[in-house]
C-alpha cells in the first residue's frame, strides 16, 4: 500500500525546472531511501512531499488525499520533516527542542497538555537522551544532536518521518548510530520513513525500498537488490563498480573503482 504518491509532479525554482513529471509511490510501513547524484532533485522532492515547496504541475497525495487540500495543522500531525543540518537557537535545551514537536497540537497560549508532556518524555526516552534533557543543543556531540532533532520529530506523533540527509557531517560511528535508531523506529514504532541518503551502502543496508533520481526524473525504483546494481551505478552515477552481497546482512555492497568512459570530466 502506498502512503505517499506523486502524479505527474513537476517542481521548479524560479524559471529552472528541477523535477519533471515524476510518478512515485512511497510504500507504507517501510524505510524508503531517495538516492541520486548531487543536484538531481532529491531534496526538492522531499520538500514537496511535506508541502514546503508547491508543485509547478502535478499532484502529491497523502493517504489518498491531495496534500494541498489538507489543512496545514493536519499535515503537521501526519508528517514530520527534518531538514538537512537544522539549527537551534543558542542555549536551547534538549527538552525545549523536543517540546517544539508538540506545536501542531497546542491551542491558545501553547500550554502543554498531559498528552504533550507524555509524548515529549517518550520521545526523549526512545532516543536515549534522558541524561541530556537540560543540556544545550549546541553542547552535544553530532550524533547526540541529531538524536535530539529526531526526538523532536517523534514528539510530533506522526505516522511519516521525512529526513534530508540525516547523517550529514557525522563520523561513521554516529552515522550508524542515527541509522540504527531510524531502523528501530521503523520496526518497533511502525514509522514510515523517507530519507535522502548519499551513501549507497547505507541505503542498501537500512532501507527496504529505494528510489533513484537522475536529472530530475525517476530512473529506478524497487528493493535495494533490484535497484543497487552495476547498471544503475553506471547509468545514474557514471561509475564503474562491482556490487557484491555484504557477508552479514546479504544486501548489496558497492565497490566503485572508476568513472565510466562516458562520464563527462569535472572541471577543477
Amino acid at each position: 500500500m502506498s502512503a505517499i504518491q506523486t502524479q505527474s509532479l513537476s517542481l521548479s525554482y524560479h524559471e529552472d525546472t528541477i523535477i519533471k513529471n515524476l510518478d512515485i509511490n512511497i510504500p507504507e510501513g517501510k524505510i524508503t531511501a531517495l538516492i541520486g547524484p548531487n543536484g538531481s532533485g532529491k531534496s526538492t522532492i522531499l520538500k514537496s512531499l511535506v508541502r514546503v515547496l508547491k508543485p509547478t504541475n502535478g499532484h502529491v497525495f497523502l493517504d489518498g488525499k491531495e496534500i494541498q487540500t489538507i489543512p496545514t495543522k493536519k499535515v503537521a500531525q501526519k508528517l514530520s520533516f527534518l531538514p538537512q543540518s537544522p539549527d537551534a537557537p543558542d542555549g536551547l535545551t534538549v527538552e525545549e527542542l523536543v517540546s517544539y514537536g508538540r506545536y501542531p497540537y497546542q491551542k491558545g497560549f501553547g500550554i502543554q497538555s498531559k498528552e504533550d508532556l507524555e509524548m515529549i518524555s517518550w520521545a526523549i526516552r526512545v532516543t536515549n537522551l534522558e541524561e541530556f534533557v537540560d543540556r544545550p543543543i549546541n553542547s552535544l556531540s553530532g550524533g547526540q544532536r541529531q538524536r535530539a532533532w529526531i526526538a523532536m520529530a517523534l514528539a510530533q506523533g506522526t505516522d511519516y518521518m521525512l529526513l534530508d540527509e540525516p547523517t550529514t557531517y557525522l563520523d561513521l560511528a554516529h552515522q550508524i548510530e542515527v541509522l540504527q535508531l531510524l531502523e528501530e523506529l521503523n520496526q518497533l514504532q511502525k514509522k514510515t520513513i523517507i530519507m535522502v541518503v548519499h551513501d549507497l551502502n547505507h541505503a542498501a543496508r537500512f532501507s527496504q525500498y529505494v528510489i533513484a533520481i537522475s536529472k530530475g526524473e525517476l530512473a529506478y525504483e524497487g528493493s535495494p537488490k533490484d535497484v543497487i546494481t552495476k547498471e544503475m551505478l553506471s547509468n545514474v552515477f557514471g561509475l564503474e563498480a562491482e556490487v557484491i552481497l555484504d557477508p552479514i546482512h546479504k544486501m548489496p555492497l558497492c565497490i566503485p573503482y572508476s568513472l565510466t568512459k562516458t562520464k563527462e570530466p569535472v572541471a577543477v
